[in-house]
């Protein structure tokens, strides 16, 4: 079934809200839990669904984006008609770059109409959950839908956020609003309402003629939400996949972020070290791949002063030392050396950077490469903090790639 499926993951976004992570990269190649990349979740829900036609469509400062997707996800056999295929804007369809999610489809029409499929899936590569898409295609069959939505249920505090939708009995959607002011709660729970997850399935021909139309829209955004969605509802049979249910094989665990700020990018983080996590990275059947070089072990050392080199519920990545330093409620990307009395707390060290002796941080997210000094102070001081770096509006620090300390 899944040889009928054409995924088009949409990749391209500048997230301007986790700059300065954001600065030299795209949203979705921003480092995440310590080894991977944010794209790496909803890659490996593809493949572990069996979705093994993927194109992903990239656009901003794509090219560590573009060689994680070399290095570490070129493990289908084309022979098979099986790929992960990285597309970067063309301008086959105008002389712009894409000016909405559906536009970015719109643009690479050619890809469908070539694609030996009949169904598309349609999915953003910058949120961080674990679903099995093959349960959702079942579900889009057996409802005979011609659009069917993946959706959960979001606190009516914070529906604004998203597409909210509303239900008859039978799954289909009968209403989507974009973001709305006074967003409708479910009628057995007035504190909550349906969202959006922004996952659709389409059948392929549907999608075409939706797309060709809604270009020659006069005023169209050229969004799903906004613009496609609201106006397929009241024509086609759209259906509502509830997130987190007992179909598939992943664990319902519910968890889906979309980590879109620096605050809800740092709470996603610490939500894997807490005791029983929000999201189970260990189950065997359905492990997060991501590219990984050859470090050695992480290990712990004594320092200078005799200290021994700690860790204490947190997340070490290989090649980090921790030499006679502690590392507290933290995750620690490769290759990170932490010195002699120095402590780090409830912070994300991004590969290779290197802690001083006598360093204390808290709260901080610091991107590749920064060498933090001797004696340095980060997270304690938010005046100082404020005066030299990104301070966010929960207090965490970011310091930026290849920072240099004055």
């Amino acid at each position: 079934m899944s040889h009928n499926v054409l995924t088009i993951l949409l990749a391209g976004g500048i997230g301007s809200r986790l700059h300065p992570l954001t600065r030299d990269r795209a949203k979705p190649a921003v480092p995440f839990g310590g080894k991977y990349r944010i794209i790496d979740f909803t890659l490996a829900n593809c493949l572990h669904s069996g979705m093994h036609q993927v194109l992903v469509l990239t656009q901003y400062k794509s090219h560590s984006l573009h060689k994680h997707l070399r290095d570490g996800w070129s493990i289908f056999n084309p022979e098979l008609g099986e790929y992960i295929t990285p597309v970067p804007p063309q301008m086959r369809k105008g002389e712009t770059w894409y000016t909405g999610t559906a536009d970015a489809i719109y643009q690479n029409l050619f890809l469908l109409e070539r694609a030996n499929a009949d169904t598309v899936l349609i999915l953003s590569g910058d949120h961080i959950y674990r679903m099995d898409y093959a349960a959702m295609l079942k579900f889009h069959n057996r409802h005979e839908a011609h659009v069917t939505i993946a959706c959960m249920k979001v606190a009516r505090a914070e529906a604004g956020q998203f597409g909210i939708i509303s239900v008859a009995d039978d799954q289909r959607i009968m209403a989507f609003a974009e973001k709305p002011a006074s967003p409708q709660s479910l009628p057995s729970d007035p504190e909550h309402c349906l969202a959006s997850m922004g996952i659709y399935i389409f059948s392929k021909q549907l999608l075409l003629d939706t797309l060709e139309a809604d270009h020659g829209l006069a005023g169209s955004g050229h969004d799903f939400g906004n613009d496609i969605l609201p106006g397929l509802i009241r024509t086609h049979r759209v259906c509502a996949y509830p997130f987190g249910v007992s179909s598939g094989r992943v664990s319902p665990d519910n968890y889906w972020r979309d980590v879109g700020t620096i605050d809800s990018y740092y709470e996603a983080n610490m939500d894997l070290i807490r005791p029983v996590p929000s999201l189970n990275l260990y189950q065997e059947d359905w492990p997060i791949r991501t590219y990984q070089s050859q470090p050695p072990p992480a290990r712990t050392v004594p320092g200078a002063s005799g200290n021994e080199g700690i860790s204490i519920n947190s997340i070490i990545a290989g090649g980090v030392i921790i030499a006679g330093g502690s590392v507290q409620h933290s995750l620690l990307f490769p290759r990170v050396y932490v010195g002699d009395e120095s402590v780090v707390r409830d912070s994300i060290l991004f590969e290779r950077v290197r802690i001083g002796d006598n360093v204390k941080l808290r709260n901080c997210i610091i991107d590749k490469g920064v060498q933090v000094p001797a004696g340095e102070t980060i997270g304690l001081d938010p005046g100082k903090d404020r005066s030299r770096f990104t301070l966010s509006a929960n207090g965490i620090v970011v310091v930026p790639k290849n920072y240099r300390f004055s």
